[in-house]
This record gives C-alpha cells, structure tokens and sequence, in this order.
C-alpha cells in the first residue's frame, strides 16, 4: 500500500511518501504510478510558479490547476496541464493591474487662447477646459474654469465665485507638483511660471526671464485675490465682446520689470485687461485656469 502526501509552495514542490507494506504487497512502485506521480509534482511545480509570477490574487488557482492537471493525468501529460494553470494565473494578475489610478493632473493654464473674452458663458469656458484635458490625457477627472460671474445661468442665475466652483483640492499641475492642498493654501500663493503650467507641461509667455514674447501671462478671472466675483469685471458673465473690462491675474505673479510686488504678483486678481473685445493688450491671450472638482 502507498500514500501520497503532496505539499505544495509556489515555485516548489515536495512529495513525502509513506509506504506501508504487509507481507502480500510487493515492495517498490510499479514503473507507471512512479511515472505518473512524477509528472503530477512536475505539473504542480509548474503551476505554483507559474501563478505566482502574475501576482498573489492568482497564486491559488495557477497552483491548483497545476496540481490538478498533473495529478488526473498520471503520466508526462500532467506536466504542460500544469504550466497552462500557471500561465493563466499569471494573466489575471497582469489583467487586474492594468486598471491604474486616474490620472494625477488636477489642475493647469489653458495653453490655447481666445482673442475676445466671449467664452459662451461658464459652460463654455468648462467646456474648453474639459475639451483639453481630454486631448492630454487626464479627461476622467471634471474640470471646470476658475471664473467668476455675476449672473449663473445654471444656478437660477445666482453671482457665483470662482473659488465655489473648482472643489477643494488638492491640485496637481502637469508635471506631478502640488500646487496647492486646498481652498486656502490656493489663495494664498503667488503666481510662479514653474507652476503655473499649462496642460502639456509648458510655462506660459510672461515676465520670467528667457520667456518667449509676446507676453500672454494674464489670465481671464473676474475675481478679487480670494476667489470672490468683482462686478463689472467679468465682461457680462463672460459673453461680451464690447469696451468693458476683465480682471485678470499673472500666471508668473510678475509685472513690469520682472516686479514681484503688489499686485503683479497675483495669479488671480492683478489687474484689469485691455477689454473684452480683445484680451491682448497689457499682456493678455484669453487663457483660463482649469481646476478638477472631484
């Protein structure tokens, strides 16, 4: 009489045979079920390793189906059953780690431009934030602009502040760098070309040195340095194209000269622009912030 104990660790298999015998049993095995216990602890060694190799979740089921096909088949057959287990396990786990996180960019200057301040209103100025983010690569997250506006026509026409509308941080520009971790961390910086970026990695036109011209750092907001609507400032809830004016900030917080005082050094409430017929006087191209809300 003979048993098998088979005891199996991933990538190593160990078989431990008791043998009983009594006086009618003839010592020994029979050539084929020493053959085919040899090809099961070979399909089961395969298996183990096999499974292990595409991760923890599917060690198991490479293991037993190595086991399995090599212990069923009693002969060299058992062997591949056991190495196709493993390899199966090993493709569910490459499988499970395909699905990733999101994309971390939560936050970027737009790096097109509109001539006038006409945006098509809040929608649209989401929409065109969205609509790059989506080009770029981090479209699963919801953008929305950094606008101010007096008349919300989404919101029964209520005034909404910017800071109200882009959630609560934290934000990631496009390099990976935390921008700022909430609400209040957020207005309390300066603008810095090294991180106020656009969403393909790229430092806006300003004053830093060795920038391109023409200078474009003004960025449309209508705000006040906390986030707050200033009115009269937001070029009639941003579809004007007359002589009025916007209020702007500097994605690099610099003015003339390179000066970094105040109020050159903030990124969202400067000054106000040429007009909102047309966003390039005083250093302007009709950029936006965009902001992920979730």
């Amino acid at each position: 009489m003979k048993l098998r104990i088979v005891v199996l660790v991933p990538g190593l298999a160990t078989v431990l045979s008791v043998i009983a015998c009594n006086s009618d049993a003839p010592s020994g095995n029979p050539p084929g079920a020493g053959a085919g216990g040899s090809s099961a602890s070979a399909g089961a060694a395969s298996g183990g390793a096999g499974s292990s190799a595409g991760g923890a979740s599917n060690t198991a089921g490479g293991t037993a189906a190595g086991a399995d096909a090599g212990g069923s088949a009693g002969a060299s057959a058992g062997a591949p059953s056991g190495g196709a287990g493993g390899a199966s396990g090993g493709a569910g786990g490459a499988s499970g780690g395909a699905g990733g996180a999101p994309p971390k960019t939560t936050f970027f200057v737009t790096s097109d431009k509109s001539m006038t301040a006409n945006l098509g209103g809040l929608s649209g100025a989401d929409a065109r934030c969205q609509a790059l983010a989506m080009a770029a690569g981090f479209g699963a997250h919801t953008f929305h602009a950094y606008l101010s506006a007096e008349h919300d026509p989404a919101d029964t026409n209520k005034v909404v502040n910017a800071r109200d509308r882009i959630g609560t941080g934290p934000w990631y520009n496009s390099a990976g760098v935390l921008l700022a971790q909430d609400l209040t961390a957020l207005h309390a910086l300066s603008g810095n070309a090294d991180l106020f970026l656009d969403e393909k990695g790229k430092k806006i036109n300003g004053q830093w040195v060795g920038s391109p011209t023409p200078n474009e750092h003004d960025v449309l907001t209508g705000s006040d340095a906390m986030g707050k609507v200033l009115a009269g400032k937001t070029c009639i809830d941003w579809t004007s194209t007359g002589n009025t004016t916007a209020q702007v900030g500097h994605a690099d917080g610099l003015g003339p000269g390179a000066s970094a005082a105040p109020p050159y050094n903030s990124w969202n409430s400067s000054h106000e622009n040429g007009s909102c017929g047309d966003t390039a006087p005083k250093g302007g191209a009709g950029h936006l912030y965009c902001f992920a809300i979730n």
